[in-house]
């Protein structure tokens, strides 16, 4: 019965939920102090039976912006931990940067290089819609000013009893580029036998040291799944970019029954920089 801060910290986050009680027509926006203080969300973002955090999103709702297509319940990295004097934008003490990036911008920025640690179990994921969306959620990513260095996949097709695993590093400017780490991103994919069914729990890790990406899955008993990026090429090490972890749910389907949702439950989140003092 408690709500989520009471049993993650989560003073380093705000979240985004698929509602407009300010009447802006954007997803509202929980900032660190609120979502610290006891915030929660019967339908959206509540703590589980089992004492998970739970996040819930339906394919309808409101979006953080017009240039986004997707509805989510997610996580966004506050390094300033509700110190409102600092923008929640910029190479500065909310965000983070690569250890290749210039030194000035190292010098300005929160922290420099990062990991994102999770533990969850996707709960419920889409089962309507276009072929090419039913199914996909992300459950973590890096974002960087305007583009998205990485997006973690989880999509369990319908027919399927087991899902899979999958990243996009996106090119700044430029395309993403697909690695598949548990079975396959496709849309008429067979059952992988190695996947992960809804409600399996399983551990991620993700991980910047310089110009380097390092995405790991971890699951009781079984080998870790690492994949490896290089990014010297991706322009991201420059003076004016910068980064921020997110974590949830981002429905990656809008072409479903408006009802039709996808969810998580996440059992541990922790993130960490170099030259950051929280």
């Amino acid at each position: 019965m408690l709500p989520p801060s009471s049993n993650f910290d989560l003073a380093a986050w705000y979240l985004s939920v698929p509602t407009d009680d300010d009447g802006n027509g954007r997803a509202d926006s929980i900032y660190e102090a609120e979502l610290n203080s006891g915030y929660g969300n019967s339908n959206y973002f509540y703590t589980g039976e089992d004492g998970g955090m739970v996040f819930r999103c339906p394919i309808a709702g409101f979006k953080t912006s017009t240039n986004t297509s997707y509805t989510r319940t997610e996580l966004r990295g506050m390094l300033r931990r509700g110190d409102t004097s600092i923008s929640t934008q910029g190479v500065n003490k909310n965000n983070w940067v690569f250890s290749s990036a210039p030194i000035a911008a190292r010098e300005a920025a929160g922290g420099v290089d990062g990991v994102l640690r999770a533990t969850l179990a996707v709960n419920h994921v889409t089962t309507t819609g276009d072929s090419g969306q039913t199914g996909r959620v992300i459950v973590g990513q890096i974002h960087a000013n305007d583009d998205e260095p990485l997006r973690l996949y989880y999509r369990k097709l319908p027919d399927n009893s087991k899902g899979s695993i999958y990243i996009a590093h996106e090119i700044k400017g430029g395309d993403d580029t697909w690695y598949e780490m548990i079975g396959s991103r496709s849309s008429s994919a067979s059952n992988p036998e190695d996947g992960i069914a809804l409600n399996e729990i399983f551990s991620y890790e993700i991980k910047v040291e310089g110009n380097t990406l390092i995405v790991t899955i971890f699951r009781e008993g079984k080998d870790d799944v690492i994949q490896m990026v290089d990014m010297s090429e991706s322009g991201y090490d420059t003076e004016d970019q910068y980064m921020y972890f997110k974590a949830g749910v981002y429905n990656q389907n809008n072409s479903g029954d408006d009802s039709d949702y996808v969810q998580a439950t996440f059992y541990a989140l922790e993130n960490s920089h170099t030259e950051y003092e929280d």
